[in-house]
């Protein structure tokens, strides 16, 4: 009876004398549980930056080259541009690190979710004890990481090998990280819900890539943006990279070069709103669309 007893009181050492558990003791499978969620976050994260930085693909497709189209053209183009006293190359810098945004978060992400959803990768994680937002927490993680990484890249060849001006307020560097961090969300949410429109990995650079490249051409990335025909610009106007590209000119080009642009100012509150509608809608097809098994997947 005695042990009976002791091994009674052994079972239910978190109940009180009610009968109802501590509030310390019920918060500690909680903490575990968080504890336990942060290290399968953080692992796959690990995973995620390793994936990137060792496969050689990544790194030049998607890293490199807005580096690359940064150094050719920013040698070739010169002047200054009409009816303003910029030069050229600055608003052709200003619209590569937009076009760099739009190459790591959306198509690096959604080609990287295609490839892995065609192999089988995406459905076994699903199968395994990892919880299922890992897989996006290490996306976002990836996506953050390689847009800093090559916005600071970018940033840094055209002011040390092209004379780009830094932002001389605070108020213009906060442009550029919120401009930074909303074109990055809007980029790559669009990009995992554009994912699912890749049949396979074999076919997932032909289907993003040119996207990728009509996006440059009508947003002003190359050209000044109201050298482009009315048509292009309001069609531009439909998309996000437009958008940062107009934020990143607000960064780095003078105040007086809104006499060029369409409306006439740079628009800073209307940027906001756009991505931010970019960033809510791909978050919503995202939610509709990912599918965790491709066809091919049994």
């Amino acid at each position: 009876m005695t042990a009976t007893v002791s091994e009674s009181s052994t079972e239910t050492p978190d109940l009180s004398g009610d009968g109802a558990m501590h509030p310390a003791e019920s918060a500690r499978p909680a903490a575990r549980g968080a504890r336990g969620y942060a290290r399968a976050c953080a692992a796959r994260s690990s995973v995620e930056l390793r994936a990137f930085f060792r496969n050689k693909q990544s790194l030049v497709f998607t890293l490199f080259f807005p580096v690359i189209l940064l150094v050719v053209f920013g040698s070739i183009f010169e002047g200054k541009v009409e009816g303003t006293d910029t030069d050229f190359r600055q608003v052709f810098m200003a619209g590569v690190i937009a076009a760099g945004v739009m190459s790591t978060a959306f198509s690096g992400l959604a080609i990287n979710v295609a490839i892995e959803r065609d192999t089988g990768t995406i459905r076994r994680l699903a199968l395994t004890p990892m919880p299922k937002s890992a897989y996006f927490v290490g996306k976002i993680v990836r996506v953050v990481v390689t847009t800093v990484l090559e916005t600071i890249l970018l940033i840094g060849i055209a002011v040390t090998a092209f004379g780009l001006p830094l932002p001389q307020t605070a108020e213009r560097w906060s442009t550029l990280v919120w401009c930074l961090a909303l074109g990055t969300a809007a980029c790559a949410l669009a990009g995992t819900a554009y994912s699912a429109l890749i049949p396979n990995s074999r076919s997932a650079a032909a289907v993003v890539t040119p996207v990728f490249m009509v996006m440059q051409f009508i947003s002003g990335v190359f050209y000044p943006f109201d050298h482009l025909p009315v048509w292009m610009q309001n069609t531009a106007a439909l998309f996000p990279v437009k958008w940062m590209a107009q934020g990143f000119r607000s960064v780095f080009l003078p105040d007086g070069f809104t006499v060029v642009e369409p409306a006439g100012s740079w628009e800073l509150g209307r940027i906001a709103l756009v991505l931010a509608l970019w960033a809510v809608g791909g978050l919503l097809a995202t939610g509709l669309t990912f599918d965790w098994r491709g066809p091919r997947v049994r």
